[in-house]
């Protein structure tokens, strides 16, 4: 028997191309062999990177899509993808294979929405994992719409039937309808889904960047749930789709420990102007240094406008950053977030505060875990006109940093959470597992 040899293909946007980039250099620490599929066009966009070491091969298909088309339709992507590369991958493992007889691909890891690729290596005889970019909490969610509906907790279209929260399993916390992942979807998003999930049950295992510890309650529903995470392992993030901007590291070095204001948003949500210029003129009567990522948009849908009157004197304001770098700086006091799963993780491991701001989808459900079973954080509450205002934040902001069981819940939970990776932690355990189980 040659080595286990991983097929890893992400779904075409940052959040999910990190994690398995992520798992990809975990699997390759352990000896396995990988090969990375990017599409062409994130391909040139995170600069042909991930080959360092020359551990993780990377291999490209086309999306599609003509090169001028918007790559931040997501929809659009999704149905040239489905409609494209099924096809295609067949060809591409037969010549991935023929470069190394001794060891042909034995796993294809698929992210959400990628589900189709499972269906090829099945039909091929070859294993079938998801690596799910979000919470295990969401995708219990995603698991249970047909239940979810067959109770009437949702109509057919996701839409809860009527207010009220519910639990997915007796021991889970108490989720309210209203923000189930797929809050804000379109029908067309979540007939997806429900497709989606059909598909994926060819997947033997549901791995999930998280632990135990984080999310008991939600490995008790299925034995297909198998914790991974926290996937910290390559710090030299090379699968970036912009570049970094790493002049505030040596900005954050000059400043006093724990008193810089982290603001970022993640890869994907927008900012709409009235709220930009509040957030601005948020961050300038702080009074305290702050370090903002104001991601440029895609395709200058937004184009936000600084306010006139927006000092900025105090700050650093970068258009992406070496997230994880910045979290790990001893400058930090609390970091202000969307709430995306894969920064709610960098900032459990980094035992930095939370003030949480979500902005759609599985958000909802990462803040309510950070604020109401974590404890780790607090929720900015948007005022009759729908913003964050300057003073809900200057009043949150002081709230938080004057909360020493806060601070020492998220330096707890950090310890716990590390735990699960080092040799004989929990998720350690579960990866040799399924690399014994890939060979």
């Amino acid at each position: 028997m040659g080595i286990p040899h991983f097929l890893c293909i992400p779904f075409p946007v940052q959040g999910h191309v990190n994690p398995l980039m992520q798992f990809s250099h975990v699997l390759a620490k352990r000896g396995c062999k990988v090969t990375f599929v990017h599409t062409e066009f994130s391909h040139k966009r995170s600069n042909g990177a991930g080959q360092e070491n020359n551990e993780i091969k990377v291999a490209t298909l086309p999306d599609g899509l003509d090169p001028e088309d918007d790559r931040s339709d997501i929809p659009k992507v999704l149905l040239s993808i489905k409609s494209t590369l099924p096809s295609m991958l067949p060809k591409l493992i037969e010549d991935i294979d023929a470069l190394d007889v001794q060891n042909k691909i034995t796993c294809i890891v698929v992210t959400i929405n990628m589900g189709w690729a499972l269906e090829v290596g099945h039909n091929l005889g070859i294993k079938g994992a998801l690596l799910f970019p979000a919470s295990a909490t969401s995708l219990v969610c995603a698991a249970s719409i047909p239940r979810l509906i067959d109770d009437q907790i949702i109509d057919s279209e996701g839409r809860p039937t009527k207010k009220q929260e519910i639990q997915l399993s007796p021991n889970m916390p108490m989720i309210d309808t209203e923000n189930f992942p797929w809050r804000g979807f379109s029908k067309f998003f979540f007939d997806h889904l429900v497709q989606e999930m059909q598909t994926l049950e060819l997947g033997e295992w549901w791995l999930s960047n998280t632990t135990y510890d984080l999310e008991p309650a939600a490995f008790s529903l299925s034995p297909k749930f198998l914790p991974i995470g926290p996937l910290m392992e390559s710090d030299n993030n090379k699968s970036s789709f912009w570049q970094e901007d790493a002049t505030c590291l040596e900005w954050l070095d000059q400043q006093p420990p724990q008193s810089v204001i982290y603001v970022s948003f993640g890869s994907l949500a927008i900012v709409e102007p009235n709220q930009f210029k509040e957030l601005a003129l948020a961050l300038d009567h702080l009074n305290k240094p702050f370090l903002w990522v104001a991601r440029r948009s895609n395709h200058n849908k937004v184009n936000n406008e600084y306010p006139q009157d927006f000092h900025g004197s105090k700050g650093k304001i970068v258009g992406w950053a070496p997230q994880k770098k910045i979290l790990n700086h001893p400058a930090i006091a609390c970091f202000i977030s969307h709430c995306g799963w894969n920064s709610t993780l960098e900032g459990i491991c980094s035992g930095v505060p939370f003030l949480c701001w979500p902005f759609a989808t599985d958000q909802y459900v990462d803040k309510s875990y950070i604020c109401d079973v974590w404890k780790i954080g607090l929720g900015l509450e948007k005022d009759k006109n729908g913003l964050v205002s300057r003073e809900e934040m200057r009043k949150k902001v002081e709230q938080l940093l004057g909360d020493e069981d806060i601070k020492a819940r998220s330096s707890n939970l950090k310890e716990m959470t590390m735990n699960n990776i080092v040799e004989g932690g929990q998720s350690s355990k579960n990866l040799n597992m399924f690399i014994s189980w890939a060979k």
